[in-house]
């Protein structure tokens, strides 16, 4: 929500935000609800400045010169991409990023302990999460043999090459795929998954496919290939959504937020790790493809997505 320069209120912090994402992303209310749990309301003790990519990297100097001229008191960010992007601009503002990987291997920071300088933040980064995510396909999948691993050309190959590692410990054939921006070829990626006869298509928690979820979701439906993506986009249309919590990720940014806003230094607030998990499932789109879920599975989920809606959190 933006507020018109002359209806600011004076004298309150003002918050950057900034993401790859566009405006209809849950990332933004997720931190927004993250502030509000802090006791911050909007136009009253703290003025929000979003700003959203839709995808256009190229933006990101434009964007974060708006957030600098505003005077915000610190910029909140998601994604290794939007970080190292307003870190060659920024070098004093104090920054706050979430999803972000693995936050040293981004060359975010060089230290998670002791990040210094002015940047910190929380990285939902598990080392353990491919197997676990895999582990939950085959369980989700009776009989699944090949995997199509579907990420970003732009950036490191980090985490293909680990969920591949992990795929053929657990016994299963993996096809990748990685796509480019600005124009991915999705449409020639799935007839090549449909070719290769893949069973399941990972979707990796990289800003292209992150930002085209829904478009990945929807050529997986005609294909009638289940998915799996990250909580990221579990409004995307996928099969199963499961990986570290992204809510548990931006509130622990606001929370940072919170503490910078009163005074503490940026680099002295050590990288916090996310090991929370969710689990959501997509009862509509299983129907769609034709897919049962195991009752076990719907025990354990945190929602269950019917009826284009969230249809609560199962016990």
């Amino acid at each position: 929500m933006f507020t018109a320069e002359g209806q600011r209120p004076r004298n309150v912090p003002r918050v950057g935000f900034l993401t790859t994402l566009g405006s209809s992303s849950p990332t933004f209310e997720a931190f927004r609800q993250g502030l509000s749990e802090l006791g911050y309301v909007e136009n009253e003790n703290v003025v929000i400045e979003p700003r959203f990519a839709d995808g256009q990297y190229e933006r990101f100097p434009e964007l974060t010169t708006e957030l600098i001229r505003l005077k915000v008191d610190v910029i909140a960010l998601l994604g290794a991409v939007t970080a190292r992007a307003v870190k060659k601009i920024v070098s004093d503002l104090p920054v706050v990023f979430a999803i972000v990987v693995d936050p040293v291997a981004d060359a975010v920071v060089t230290n998670m302990e002791h990040p210094g300088g002015n940047i910190t933040g929380a990285t939902t980064f598990d080392p353990q999460q491919p197997r676990k995510q895999l582990q939950l396909l085959k369980e989700a999948i009776p009989g699944v043999k090949r995997v199509g691993i579907l990420g970003d050309e732009g950036i490191s190959q980090a985490l293909m090459n680990a969920n591949e590692e992990q795929a053929r410990a657990l016994g299963l054939e993996t096809q990748r795929s990685r796509v480019v921006a600005p124009n991915p070829d999705f449409e020639g990626v799935f007839a090549v998954f449909g070719a290769g006869h893949v069973d399941a298509v990972l979707v990796l928690e990289e800003p292209v496919p992150v930002i085209h979820a829904k478009r990945i979701a929807e050529l997986a439906a005609e294909y009638r290939i289940p998915t799996m993506f990250s909580p990221v986009r579990a409004d995307a249309g996928g099969l199963i959504a499961y990986g570290t919590s992204l809510n548990e990720g931006m509130r622990r940014m606001g929370t940072y937020v919170d503490k910078i806003l009163k005074g503490t230094k940026p680099g002295d607030l050590p990288v916090e790790r996310v090991t929370r998990y969710e689990l959501i499932v997509n009862l509509n789109t299983a129907r769609q493809i034709g897919v049962t879920i195991p009752a076990e599975i719907l025990k354990r989920a945190d929602r269950i997505i019917e009826e284009a809606q969230f249809a609560g959190r199962v016990a």
